[in-house]
């Protein structure tokens, strides 16, 4: 079970118990998708604490788990639950990214030194960065439906839609076909607005000649996808749009064929930058070059010039450089890539095309 891999972490940074409340790390270790609980981990047991909106829930997905009916007085509930748990007098890691220091402090009045609640930083993610088997099949299907989607709107789009009217139809398509949910806002940018890497979709109108890019991913199975694609519509309206779009899929193409397992995201994200940068275009490239997806959409590791970490095998991480001209607009191609030993396997197939 995969809390027995957080169990070992405990043991290492000598922690008696464990409480998990980040959503996708409760999900991840105990397949608990309701939106309220705390999972209570110790050597011995494990249960999770929530109140009587998932009871019924928590039996049918979470059978290897203990109900501990709390109500919502979790934290009143404390004392006694870690008592029982074997966690009186002993030191209790908790997330320190998740909990507020509101929530921190009234666990620490009710504990009244009962117990000794320890920050730490990162102990389940850790665990999530390597895809299981499963998990790379539910990724599969929710990247698969990413390319359907936009192999729809590439036939779809036309001049004087919206980009409002663009977005509504990527997301109805991905529901109508099998996504429970969005991986996020789709971003639909035209024209100038494409010069901002995380555009919102608006009522302008798209103009042939300009360049377009579109952003979005589903979840599936409760996995993410995420792709990017930038194109314009008929003829380009200058000779810098092939240009840029060009150096684009050069440096993100570079980074496919030269990244690897055990190389640090710096690395790999200079593979990338190292093309933009000689095309005279690294001013216009500021963001990193992708990131890990899974139960959340962004996860670690990074491909970035500031993560310097290694990328282990079995990460699934995006490759998306860009570049974004104010005034003019930009060009960013997103791919998803399963990091192996010797490379990286690609996992989306949408067309990359310059003119549609």
């Amino acid at each position: 079970m995969r809390v027995d891999n957080l169990r070992q972490k405990m043991a290492e940074v000598q922690l008696d118990g464990f409480l998990v409340t980040q959503p996708e790390n409760r999900r991840y270790l105990s397949g608990f998708s309701g939106s309220a609980g705390v999972l209570v981990v110790s050597a011995a047991r494990h249960g999770l604490a929530t109140d009587s909106r998932y009871y019924e829930q928590v039996r049918q997905q979470c059978p290897d788990w203990e109900l501990l009916e709390v109500g919502y007085g979790f934290t009143k509930a404390m004392p006694q639950l870690l008592a029982d748990f074997g966690l009186a007098g002993k030191r209790v890691g908790f997330e320190a990214a998740d909990v507020s220091v509101a929530a921190l402090q009234a666990w620490q009045e009710s504990l009244d030194g009962q117990a000794e609640l320890v920050p730490t930083e990162g102990a389940v993610e850790s665990l999530r960065m390597r895809k299981e088997p499963a998990e790379l099949a539910a990724m599969q299907k929710a990247i698969a439906l990413a390319d359907e989607a936009y192999m729809y709107i590439a036939e779809y789009i036309e001049p004087g839609m919206t980009e409002l009217e663009v977005a509504w139809a990527l997301e109805s398509y991905m529901r109508t076909h099998g996504a429970q949910a969005l991986s996020f806002e789709s971003i639909v940018a035209s024209g100038p607005n494409s010069a901002k890497p995380h555009a919102h979709p608006s009522g302008r109108k798209i103009s042939a000649g300009e360049p377009i890019t579109l952003d979005f991913g589903c979840v599936v199975d409760g996995y993410c996808s995420d792709i990017t694609r930038s194109f314009c519509l008929d003829a380009p309206a200058g000779e810098r749009y092939l240009e840029v779009w060009n150096t684009v899929r050069q440096a993100q193409q570079a980074a496919i064929d030269g990244a690897r397992a055990g190389m640090s995201g710096a690395a790999v994200d200079a593979l990338a930058r190292d093309v933009i940068n000689r095309a005279g275009y690294g001013d216009y490239f500021g963001h990193g070059l992708g990131h890990s997806l899974g139960l959340a959409v962004h996860e670690n590791p990074r491909y970035s010039f500031t993560y310097q970490d290694e990328v282990p095998a079995g990460a699934v991480m995006t490759v998306e450089p860009g570049i974004y001209i104010p005034g003019w607009g930009g060009v960013r191609l997103e791919d998803v890539v399963l990091v192996e030993e010797n490379g990286v396997r690609l996992l989306s197939a949408a067309p990359k095309v310059a003119v549609i």
